[in-house]
C-alpha cells in the first residue's frame, strides 16, 4: 500500500468538507428558515446555511454526491487531480451562470456566487499546484 500524495489528501479534505456541508444543510439552527423555507429545488428556497448561503434539498444532495465523488476519486493521485481540476471547472461554470442569471434551478445568492468563484479557482489551483513536477503522482 502506497502513501497518499498531497493531491489525494487535498481531494479527501475537500470531499469531507462537502459532506459536512451537505449534512449541515439539514440541521436546524445552522441552516436558517429550514422548516418554513427549505424547498426541494429551484431558486425559491428561503433556507440559508449559516444564515448566508442559499440551500435547498437538491443543493444539499449535490454537495453530498460531490463529497462522495471526491473520496472515491482520491483513491489515486490522477483521480484526485481530475476531481479537483474538473470539479473546480464546474464551480467556475456555476459562477458564470450566476453572473448571467442562469441559476433558476438552484438557489443561489450573491454569497453563493462568490463562493463558487473561490471554490473553482481554489480547487483548480490545488489540483495543478499539488501535481506540478510529479508526473508519476499524476499517473497513478
Amino acid at each position: 500500500m502506497s502513501e497518499r500524495t498531497p493531491v489525494q489528501n487535498a481531494a479527501r479534505l475537500v470531499g469531507v468538507v462537502f459532506l459536512l456541508v451537505a449534512i449541515l444543510g439539514f440541521v436546524p439552527g445552522i441552516t436558517t428558515n429550514l422548516y418554513a423555507g427549505l424547498a426541494f429545488a429551484g431558486d425559491g428556497s428561503e433556507a440559508e446555511l449559516f444564515g448566508i448561503f442559499a440551500v435547498s434539498v437538491l443543493h444539499n444532495v449535490v454537495h453530498g454526491l460531490f463529497g462522495i465523488a471526491a473520496l472515491a476519486l482520491a483513491a489515486t493521485a490522477s483521480g484526485a487531480r481530475t476531481y479537483l481540476v474538473g470539479g473546480g471547472a464546474l464551480y467556475l461554470v456555476l459562477w458564470l451562470l450566476g453572473l448571467v442569471g442562469g441559476m433558476d434551478w438552484l438557489p443561489a445568492n450573491r454569497a453563493d456566487h462568490w463562493l463558487h468563484l473561490v471554490l473553482g479557482a481554489g480547487m483548480i489551483g490545488l489540483g495543478i499546484a499539488l501535481t506540478r513536477g510529479h508526473e508519476g503522482a499524476a499517473a497513478g
